[in-house]
């Protein structure tokens, strides 16, 4: 007699849905099989999902806009719980711990990513371009060119990374752009760093899946390392009720006769 297995129950990613291009994000998602994808704006709703995503817009913008809703200080603690979390242009100066070129007054930022993001390194808004970018290995692995198109929008490039951040794509600089840098030659413009991914360009406005499925899969393996570590609690607690503390004093006879 066969059994039917049941089938594994979704991924829930949330993508952070208080302004910028979220609904690319979330129609990129859906293309992929055996994930659930929901907008986040409230702190119940990020408390359901497994992992978030917080799309590129104004950074500021988005900021005030979290502050106002009180979701700072519940983002700060999803990340800090080792959820996974990717950032995407404006989400990247989210989860930077340092920024340059900030408005004044600053924005809140989430911290998490060991990198100093200079804010519209890039230029403005007419500055925007599309560049072919080498594919890392994390994802050639899903196949397709060796190649993948980065889509820059007034973007934020990383211009300093500790020394646990995986720089996972460059950015070579024009000679004008060079030069405008005091002779710097790349930036990288797409790290990880643990649960955390942060990306400069904007995947969601291309057709490539590749870097939503690096993100679910990160998602995935978090979950069920997290599922693991929990069954392996339960058992060690169930493992300790079970001990006879009784015993000891046997142990603490033949002791004594051996005296």
């Amino acid at each position: 007699m066969t059994t039917t297995q049941p089938e594994a129950k979704p991924v829930r990613i949330g993508v952070l849905a208080l302004q910028g291009s979220f609904r690319e994000h979330m129609a990129l998602l859906a293309q992929i099989p055996g994930v659930a994808v929901a907008e986040v704006r409230t702190k119940e709703e990020l408390a359901g999902v497994a992992g978030l995503i917080i799309p590129g817009g104004e950074s500021t913008t988005m900021a005030l806009v979290a502050e106002k809703w009180g979701l700072i200080p519940e983002l700060q603690g999803f990340a800090k719980a080792g959820k996974p979390v990717w950032g995407t242009c404006a989400g990247m100066i989210f989860l930077a711990e340092r920024a340059e070129g900030m408005k004044k007054g600053g924005q809140a930022l989430l911290g998490g990513l060991d990198i100093c993001v200079s804010r519209n390194f890039f230029g403005a808004q007419i500055n925007s371009f599309e560049a072919p970018l080498p594919a890392h290995q994390a994802l050639t692995q899903y196949g397709g060119d060796d190649k993948f198109r980065a889509v820059f929008i007034r973007a934020p490039a990383v211009v300093e990374a500790g020394p646990q951040v995986e720089v996972l794509a460059e950015y070579q600089l024009r000679p004008e752009e060079s030069a405008a840098q005091n002779g710097r030659s790349s930036v990288a413009v797409a790290v990880r760093q643990g649960p955390l991914l942060a990306t400069a360009f904007h995947p969601e406005l291309t057709k490539d899946l590749r870097w939503h499925q690096l993100f679910v899969d990160m998602v995935r393996q978090n979950k069920q390392d997290a599922d693991d570590a929990a069954a392996a609690a339960a058992l060690e607690q169930h493992q300790v009720k079970g001990t006879r503390p009784a015993d000891l004093p046997v142990y603490g006879q033949a002791f004594l006769s051996r005296q």
